[in-house]
């Protein structure tokens, strides 16, 4: 009774129990509830429309197909006007602006796009290397020619770059120089193993005749995915005898690319340089040499070939250096390649120290130029060969190109103070026998004008006044 009191007070009705037996009818349905929704009429009217981003791209992609629509008009009336009558003799029809090519934002190149929907399923290359792509630029030739005006060479300089070049035998095709390879393995391993215990690699002719058709299929390769096969090859112990049934020298460039791609994620060091060695040095130095300038293709695959930076330098730059018949041309595109990526110190620092032990090309100043400028914390002993191989040239009687001038300052400006005062003063002897009107007067002046290793600002001053007095 409290109870119901309480409810009336604050305004509530209070239901009666009733008979015991109309309860219990009642009890066994479910009674509908007595709480009505409210709910708000949904209004489709034209005054509403949607705002924000949403908006914004329903409206472009409307205007985009009624766009098309026009299009496809005007492209059915144009047709009906030629099948009803020929035009007169001389009359030219209006051109048509065709439709603009769509713009992708991804980095992903045309073949690579061709080819992602097959390749997301059975491509296994990509275990080790990150596939991401490097920023390999679509205009190669406007980057090759800003990399060669910054080296701002005179004809008189190519001249003198002439006299240090070695007239060396022709270049052989890349057939030949895998031929060679092979039989020398095939040589070597017979002359330390008996004859009894070798197993020499038997191919099955289906393995043969199933190269050849892998090889006419990446003669004529463009885009798309590549043979099963060839995927396979590098998982294989003989696959230099594979790789050579398919005919490498007749590959497309995008071949090249796509097969560096391969053999950088699954080869391990030693055998990638190889690949490189055999495969793509050679075919970057006959493209460079026929064409004047590089594919863009191949572009790409040096640069995906530095995803392994050591098998990179000992199978492709080292051997182009040492060969001392690497062009200009050819220094200047690999070292735009170098100048762009990313590379590890010790690496770096190991090709420094093998380029400056070399006998002296151009190609050696344009690489040294470029490790330089990456400004490295060299190791001491890579800072002294750089030393002593300026000094070879203290007695050289032959006229140095500018580009020995450019190395050398950008040595100096770099690890100047890396230098001992005994490095200094034969540098400035050096300088003082080979002079530049431009050059020289600037290394002159980093050389002074900075403290030697180990000293403090305290001792620079007595460092600068022995070295003038000198």
């Amino acid at each position: 009774m409290g109870k119901s009191k309480k409810v009336k007070r604050m305004g509530g009705s209070v239901s009666r129990p009733g008979p015991l037996d109309k309860q219990i009818t009642e009890d066994e349905l479910a009674q509908p509830s007595t709480r009505k929704k409210i709910r708000n009429e949904r209004k489709d009217g034209d005054d509403e429309y949607v705002e924000g981003q949403l908006g914004r791209t329903i409206l472009k992609q409307s205007l985009a197909q009624l766009k098309e629509i026009e299009e496809e008009k005007m492209e059915q009336e144009a047709e009906e006007e030629e099948e009803e009558e020929f035009p007169p003799l001389g009359y030219q029809r209006p051109r048509r602006n065709k439709r603009a090519p769509e713009i992708s934002l991804s980095r992903q190149t045309p073949a690579q796009k061709l080819g992602s929907d097959d390749e997301s399923s059975d491509d296994d290359e990509g275990g080790d290397v990150d596939e991401r792509e490097a920023a390999v630029p679509q205009n190669i030739d406007k980057v090759v020619k800003d990399f060669e005006d910054e080296l701002r060479l005179a004809e008189d300089d190519k001249k003198i770059l002439d006299q240090f070049m070695k007239e060396g035998a022709p270049q052989r095709k890349l057939a030949d120089l895998f031929r060679d390879k092979i039989t020398e393995k095939q040589t070597e391993i017979k002359s330390q193993v008996d004859a009894t215990s070798v197993r020499t690699v038997d191919l099955s002719p289906e393995v043969q005749d199933m190269c050849h058709q892998v090889g006419k299929v990446l003669e004529k390769y463009r885009s798309g995915p590549l043979p099963k096969m060839f995927k396979v090859i590098p998982k294989m112990r003989s696959w230099e005898e594979l790789v050579y049934l398919t005919n490498p020298d007749k590959w497309s460039a995008a071949a090249v690319y796509q097969a560096v791609r391969i053999f950088v994620s699954n080869l391990k060091v030693p055998m990638a340089q190889r690949f490189f060695n055999l495969v793509l040095l050679p075919r970057i130095r006959d493209d460079v040499s026929f064409y004047k300038r590089l594919n863009y293709h191949l572009y790409q695959a040096m640069c995906k070939a530095l995803f392994k930076p050591a098998a990179f330098f000992k199978g492709v730059l080292l051997p182009l250096c040492m060969s001392g018949s690497c062009t200009l041309r050819e220094a200047i595109i690999v070292g735009s390649v170098l100048a762009k990526s990313h590379i590890p110190i010790l690496h770096s620092a190991a090709t420094i120290l093998k380029l400056a032990e070399m006998d002296y090309t151009g190609a050696n100043s344009i690489f040294l130029r470029i490790f330089f400028d990456k400004k490295y914390a060299l190791p001491y002993r890579v800072v002294d060969a750089c030393v002593y191989h300026f000094m070879k040239f203290e007695h050289d009687k032959r006229e140095l190109p500018v580009l020995w001038h450019q190395s050398l300052l950008s040595f100096v400006q770099r690890y100047k103070e890396d230098l001992s005062p005994d490095q200094k003063q034969s540098l400035l002897d050096v300088v003082r026998f080979h002079t530049h009107h431009a050059i020289t007067a600037e290394v002159r002046r980093e050389l002074i004008n900075s403290k030697c290793r180990g000293e403090d600002d305290d001792n620079n001053t007595t460092t600068t006044t022995m070295l003038v007095d000198e």
